[in-house]
């Protein structure tokens, strides 16, 4: 009874626009953001900050790159992979040519660096579109992988071929490297988040995001009341691109410590594009709700034998563990097409119109 409109005056334009018009909405943001940056860092152990916790932040920063692309201007690709990889080996190049700058500066260079990289590859949509232009960024995804593991200037010629986070230090507090701690890491990836995805749900609200809806919806049409499909497609490659390098910046330096190539594979930008279809095509709650499915589900499907007492061997285990995980995506997409964001959206119309929700 208590989530209502009704009392909700909006007495300005700014309240009528605002993300939240809501005074509950506002409440339940407030108190969610309370428990993400103070109660979780303390709560939380070492091992689900860093396997579970962390993760999840990076993905759905990424999720979010790839859904401004593929939800909301209509472009589909499967290089967000290769993109992620084109932001860690830019930190990993910058951080050691550059052992004074701030982290966070090197973070937003190396997403600017895969943002002129997605718009080289962001060409080809001027001229096909669909699975056409999902086969030319998988070859983006394969080239820049070949690209990074053939030329040794980008992993500095060591000998292992693997790219290393060295020692960085914001505020007095280390942040990366092997003597940085899981809860720093984490908050500052939590605010990385935070802050890229109220910036992106501004720029889809805007005449950014319309253009780019106009264009997803019916090119010809958009291009005939004046939208420029040159500049539309390639803003929306560069910063689904900027967004998806930041995230690989993110991965290495504040998850991994270490990795290779094989780091951002194929597998990597399919488990993205997951993401964002489970979560909901142009939303981005739907790209946070849908990393949260993807990265929790497999841990909550390998401890459910335990929890029942069933002792099975570990290989059975992951390929029961697989086969339940795609049936349960394809039951979902059965279900919800529109993924978990519209099931939030007809939860909170029920809550609105109860104690008649139909």
């Amino acid at each position: 009874m208590i989530y209502r409109e009704a009392g909700n005056y909006k007495t300005t334009y700014a309240a009528d626009q605002a993300i939240f018009t809501l005074q509950l909405d506002r409440v339940f943001m407030t108190m969610v953001m309370v428990l993400a940056f103070l109660v979780v860092p303390l709560w939380a152990n070492e091992y689900w900050l860093q396997a579970v916790l962390i993760p999840f932040l990076i993905f759905s920063l990424a999720a979010i790159g790839l859904n401004l692309l593929t939800g909301y201007a209509g472009q589909l690709s499967l290089g967000t992979g290769g993109f992620m990889a084109v932001g860690a080996y830019s930190t990993y190049k910058l951080t050691t040519a550059f052992p004074d700058l701030n982290i966070l500066l090197v973070f937003l260079l190396a997403g600017f660096f895969a943002a002129l990289v997605g718009i080289v590859f962001g060409l080809p949509s001027l001229r096909i579109k669909g699975f056409y232009l999902a086969v030319a960024t998988l070859a983006a995804q394969f080239f820049i992988l070949w690209l990074f593991n053939k030329v040794g200037w980008f992993y500095n010629n060591n000998s292992s071929g693997n790219i290393t986070a060295p020692p960085r230090e914001l505020f007095g507090l280390v942040v990366t490297g092997a003597a940085a701690k899981a809860q720093v890491r984490y908050l500052l990836s939590l605010g990385i988040l935070t802050l890229f995805a109220l910036f992106a749900k501004n720029i889809v609200r805007g005449r950014i995001g319309r253009s780019w809806m106009a264009i997803r919806d019916m090119d010809i049409a958009a291009e005939i009341i004046g939208i420029r499909p040159l500049h539309t497609k390639l803003l929306a490659f560069a910063l689904s691109s900027f967004y998806c390098g930041v995230a690989g910046a993110m991965s290495v330096f504040l998850w991994l410590g270490s990795a290779e190539t094989e780091a951002f594979s194929i597998f990597i930008s399919f488990q993205v594009l997951f993401m964002v279809i489970v979560g909901g095509l142009g939303s981005i709650l739907g790209s946070i709700l849908g990393a949260a499915f993807i990265t929790l589900l497999p841990i909550l499907l390998t401890n459910v034998p335990l929890l029942v007492g069933l002792r099975i061997p570990i290989d059975l285990q992951k390929h029961i563990e697989q086969i339940v995980f795609g049936g349960l995506i394809v039951f979902f997409l059965i279900v919800e097409p529109h993924g978990l964001a519209r099931l939030w959206q007809i939860m909170k119309e029920k809550l609105r119109r109860w104690p008649f929700p139909y």
